[in-house]
């Protein structure tokens, strides 16, 4: 894919990106695809997933409390916990806002810990990256933004998110599916949106203006974006999902490349190229 080469004119030291269809065939590469990258919050997807096959398991309920009062797993997941950004503080009800929370990750860790009698870290591996071969990738310390990766690790849960073997194929379709609609919050980065759409571990994208995916993105699209410079993004309605990774804090550069690079991503699938 001719589109990928346009990393190379990305401000960062290092980049590596990949685009993979729904059934695993890896469309193209850039970059040094092994290298090893801090995710920062596209941990969180991972951690989700490891979360919900602990569901799958029986070990934890979607519905069971978890967290502040009134909280429960699926309030963790979808950021409505109540539970400020960085602090284990109760800022609102469970429900009623958007309150984008790497506190809220940490305590469901250390809620399907408790469930599992499985250090999470250990839980992740043998749940998720084990059965996908993700061998190069870690999430010690923080399920919400510890997480270090490669590229072709990453293709490896994309191509399992967008045709599921480790989960029920609706167990993933309630991931990428609004949680509790209609509620407003901030997209770090991006400020105020209304709505703050999200899924179980996944933002997903819907009309949010201004937002990290292209402009041609479909509203379906889900994934997450890291303060680290990187990427996940998957659009059902294009069939693919691409992962981009980089070495430089997300900031006004990334805002300024990433939707033209996802929409000459996206143009080239569209053409077939």
């Amino acid at each position: 894919m001719q589109s990928l080469a346009m990393i190379d004119n990305w401000p960062v030291p290092t980049a590596a990106v990949a685009v993979v269809r729904a059934d695993g065939t890896v469309l193209g590469t850039h970059g040094p695809t092994a290298h090893r990258f801090p995710l920062a919050s596209v941990t969180k997807p991972i951690a989700a997933y490891a979360a919900l096959v602990a569901y799958e398991e029986g070990a934890v309920e979607l519905d069971e409390p978890a967290g502040p009062e009134g909280s429960t797993v699926r309030h963790l997941l979808a950021h409505t916990s109540g539970l400020a950004f960085d602090e284990h503080r109760t800022t609102a009800a469970p429900g009623t806002r958007r309150l984008y929370s790497n506190a809220g990750f940490e305590v469901l860790g250390d809620h399907i810990a408790k469930a599992t009698d499985i250090p999470f870290p250990d839980y992740v591996r043998q749940a998720v990256l084990e059965p996908l071969g993700m061998t190069a990738t870690t999430v010690d310390g923080s399920p919400a933004k510890d997480g270090v990766s490669t590229v072709d690790d990453l293709v490896r849960f994309a191509a399992e998110v967008q045709v599921p073997q480790l989960l029920d194929p609706h167990t993933v379709l309630a991931a990428q599916t609004v949680v509790h609609p209609g509620l407003k919050g901030v997209l770090p980065g991006y400020g105020h949106q209304n709505p703050n759409d999200w899924g179980l571990g996944f933002e997903i994208r819907d009309s949010k203006s201004p937002h990290w995916t292209g402009g041609s993105s479909s509203p379906a699209t889900f994934g997450h974006f890291g303060q680290s410079g990187t990427f996940l993004w998957i659009d059902p309605v294009a069939g693919a999902a691409c992962i981009a990774l980089t070495d430089r804090a997300f900031g006004p550069w990334a805002a300024e490349v990433w939707p033209p690079f996802t929409d000459a991503v996206l143009a080239e699938l569209r053409s077939g190229h």
